[in-house]
């Protein structure tokens, strides 16, 4: 059993001012590329299909067209779906009976009521059965009716939400068996600190939306979305893909893609990341004026100037935007600043959650999550 794990679309981006629709039609025709040439049995896509929860008509039929071209190629690919964070899951949720009969299995909505389960997907080859379950992003909020609350009445745990969620299904660990699933899944004796997070990803104050990757044993591969830079979580076949295409300067430098799974007998996996080749890069150029200019370059670029002597505002914006012609921001890096930042290790600026917590006092765990959200959803309307 073959098939493509991508994660992290985020169709309807924009970078800074720049709407990125281009970019994101080059890297998705890249994938059908991939898809027709190498002939596998399915594509998984985990989570964050869109950038924000009510996407633009424009991003719908960006994905519409994608959808549409993956689903004609011959033979034909079962292609599988969760909603992320990012995710209206009720919007992705529509009209998915009928595409599960044309081999399109989408899953927005989790389990809400003790009779539901996770959506579990069946493909079958030479080896056998196949078992993908298809795990959407959730909050202990929104499946408290069926994992239940703490001795308080409290919502449980993402990590505790999480492992009852799983733990319920009757995973049958002689076939083989594969979770898609869009959580912060922290390998077992690693801090969630350590863990590099970029800037486009929506986080949670303190990580408590983390949960012990101890739970995918019970599964031959897990396809992961949420993290945006490609690592595995604990294990050789506990993989975040990563986003195909960066999302912010944060992941400036590195290396995209999709990663190929192949299935064989139970025990026998192989996998192979295929590199994708973007339209534009994002790169961060240091240096002083001149020679920043001489590695002018049509990708989106971050300006970082050295220059230790005062420049015409106007003419250096002017000739950097001749040069940059997706110049994201220009940064001023002196000597001055250096110094200031280096004895003022008592002094920082507060991030908008630790600035409304000082303000509010004492706020519960739960307060805080909640506060969190406005915070990210505020943020994520004004971009």
């Amino acid at each position: 059993m073959k098939f493509i794990h991508l994660s992290d679309l985020h169709i309807g981006k924009h970078l800074y001012h720049y709407n990125m629709k281009e970019d994101q039609e080059h890297i998705l025709e890249e994938v059908i590329g991939y898809t027709e040439k190498l002939r596998p049995d399915a594509v998984v896509i985990a989570g964050d299909i869109y950038d924000k929860s009510v996407p633009s008509a424009e991003a719908v039929a960006v994905f519409d067209d994608f959808l549409t071209r993956l689903s004609s190629v011959s033979p034909q690919v079962s292609i599988l779906i969760i909603a992320g964070n990012h995710d209206s899951a009720q919007r992705l949720d529509y009209a998915s009976r009928l595409l599960g009969s044309r081999g399109i299995y989408i899953a927005g909505k989790a389990p809400e009521t003790e009779k539901e389960h996770l959506k579990k997907v069946v493909l079958k080859d030479e080896y056998g059965p196949v078992n993908f379950y298809l795990l959407p992003f959730v909050k202990p909020s929104m499946v408290k009716l069926i994992t239940g609350t703490d001795e308080n009445g409290n919502n449980l745990s993402y990590n505790d939400t999480i492992h009852r969620l799983i733990e319920r299904e009757q995973v049958n660990i002689d076939q083989r068996n594969v979770l898609v699933s869009h959580q912060f899944y922290l390998p077992m004796g690693e801090n969630a600190e350590e863990i590099e997070r970029m800037d486009s990803e929506i986080r949670t104050v303190g990580n408590i939306d983390q949960v012990s990757a101890d739970i995918l044993q019970k599964f031959d591969y897990a396809a992961l979305g949420h993290i945006h830079k490609p690592m595995k979580a604990g294990g050789e076949f506990y993989r975040y893909c990563g986003t195909p295409l960066a999302c912010s300067v944060s992941e400036a430098g590195q290396n995209k893609g999709i990663i190929m799974v192949d299935i064989k007998q139970k025990g026998e996996i192989t996998t192979e990341v295929i590199p994708l080749e973007p339209l534009r890069q994002i790169k961060v150029i240091k240096g002083d004026l001149e020679s920043v200019l001489a590695q002018r370059c049509k990708d989106y670029v971050t300006v970082i100037l050295t220059d230790k002597v005062d420049l015409d505002v106007i003419d250096m914006q002017d000739r950097l935007r001749l040069a940059f012609p997706g110049l994201l921001e220009i940064r001023r890096e002196t000597v001055r600043q250096a110094d200031y930042t280096r004895h003022a290790d008592s002094e920082r600026e507060l991030n908008p959650f630790e600035l409304c917590c000082q303000f509010l006092g004492n706020a519960d765990a739960e307060e805080q999550e909640i506060l969190q959200e406005v915070i990210n959803t505020v943020q994520e309307v004004t971009k």
